[in-house]
């Protein structure tokens, strides 16, 4: 596909999230339709043009889907490879299947990254409880286990503070093939995100900087405490990302600042919960970025007209609704999703604190 998507063409996502259905709403606006592909629950579906609920080793109706749609992209990193086989050959998927593969495995994220001569945590493959010893050993602790593939949201960690921990944490992993990250000593946590299009352009947001707590990102504030270089240098870093995998979409970098310079944490091929702030900072936020992206249209401007904190709503906190819709300055995002539950991200809000 050279020429743009014309108006009144299909989308594919695969997932039904929050993601998938902010970027359906901003597909709505470019003239697009969406089509979502999803196991589960679908909030996704309540703005979709179409939605798909089978299970991704349903080859019929991956089938179905991809003859449905113009393109296919994801809101969710972790679809089996078996699925992502299928419809490689039936329609293009944006980003490739190559950041698909480094972003799922975080050896393989590691490995990329050291290879284009960026710092990471320091790290060790653990396959066993012996490997495990050898690592802290290594690495010394505190700690961070973490499975290779499947974890986010603090799901697939335990951190370990002593060598008592090691047994408990090994069992835990049930024998999931593992990563130990060695303890960074850093500042502050920031992301970029940032853009790349077919034609090789290439858009960066301003950093943000985030707050997380047990392990789920709880607020990000824009601009970030960043020197003039931090902030050239971090965006720089992510473009360097997304020209090697020859990317196409939206992409989150999550870095650590520290005294030696920036640390690469992960990177994330899809809109990032970190880059929410983007809808009421920016002229065009990062999910219509998206959009574009795998459209083949232009980027748009990334630049910032506004001071924002993004603060997820998390669980009960979904019950202040009524109080923050009365907060000047603020914008509520919901996800439509069911009773609230510890650790399920609700929705969002948007503050703007300088315009």
């Amino acid at each position: 596909m050279t020429e743009p998507l014309p108006q009144g063409a299909t989308i594919g996502i695969l997932g039904g999230g929050q993601l998938g259905r902010m970027l359906s709403v901003a597909a709505s606006r470019l003239g697009y339709r969406c089509h979502i592909f999803e196991p589960g629950a679908a909030p996704a579906g309540d703005v979709a043009f179409r939605v798909t609920t089978a299970p991704y080793s349903d080859t019929a109706a991956l089938r179905a889907f991809a003859e449905t749609v113009d393109v296919i992209t994801y809101e969710f990193e972790n679809v089996p490879t078996s699925a992502l086989d299928l419809l490689e050959s039936l329609r293009p998927i944006r980003p490739n299947r190559r950041a698909l593969a480094v972003s799922q495995d975080r050896i393989s994220e590691k490995t990329f990254l050291g290879d284009l001569g960026l710092q990471t945590a320091p790290w060790a493959a653990v396959n066993s409880e012996s490997d495990l010893r050898a690592a802290v050993a290594r690495l010394g602790l505190p700690a961070i286990l973490k499975t290779t593939r499947l974890g986010y949201d603090g799901k697939g960690q335990v951190k370990l503070e002593s060598e008592t921990d090691i047994p408990a944490a090994w069992a835990a992993m049930d024998n999931a093939a593992c990563v130990l990250e060695g303890f960074v000593a850093f500042d502050r946590e920031v992301s970029v995100i940032a853009a790349r299009s077919p034609d090789g352009s290439v858009a960066a947001y301003d950093p943000g900087e985030n707050i997380h707590r047990d392990g789920i990102l709880r607020t990000t504030t824009v601009p970030a405490r960043l020197t003039a270089g931090q902030r050239s240098d971090a965006v720089l870093l992510a473009a360097r990302i997304l020209n090697a995998l020859d990317y196409i979409g939206v992409m989150g970098v999550e870095l650590f600042v520290t005294r030696a310079g920036l640390l690469v944490n992960e990177i994330a091929p899809r809109v990032h919960n970190s880059g929410h702030w983007t809808q009421q900072g920016c002229s065009v936020d990062q999910f219509e970025q998206h959009i574009r992206a795998v459209a083949g249209l232009p980027l748009g401007d990334g630049n910032r007209y506004a001071d924002v904190v993004m603060e997820n709503l998390i669980g009960d906190d979904v019950l202040r609704v009524p109080a923050l819709l009365k907060e000047r300055d603020t914008a509520v995002h919901l996800y439509g999703k069911g009773a609230p539950r510890p650790g399920r991200k609700m929705g969002h809000v948007n503050r703007i604190t300088r315009g």
